[in-house]
């Protein structure tokens, strides 16, 4: 299943490149896309692990930019 997350606060390119390979190893996603323009993180996955995921997804996201934050 794929879902699509609003980012609120990603400053740089940069960093959403970071954001979405720190996702995609994340276990259980199947893909992840970060579009830095539209501010919209797609990622695909098994619906019985996005509760599990998005905890990780916020977890990385902070990590690389604190001030990030992934509307879920």
């Amino acid at each position: 299943m794929k879902k699509v997350f609003k980012v609120k606060d990603l400053d740089c390119a940069h960093c959403a490149g970071l954001i979405e390979d720190a996702v995609k190893k994340i276990s259980g996603v199947e893909a992840a896309s970060l579009n830095f323009m539209m501010m919209n993180l797609s990622v695909e996955a098994e619906e019985a692990e996005f509760p599990r995921i998005q905890k990780e997804i916020k977890k990385a996201a902070k990590k690389i930019e604190p001030d990030c934050t992934i509307v879920f």
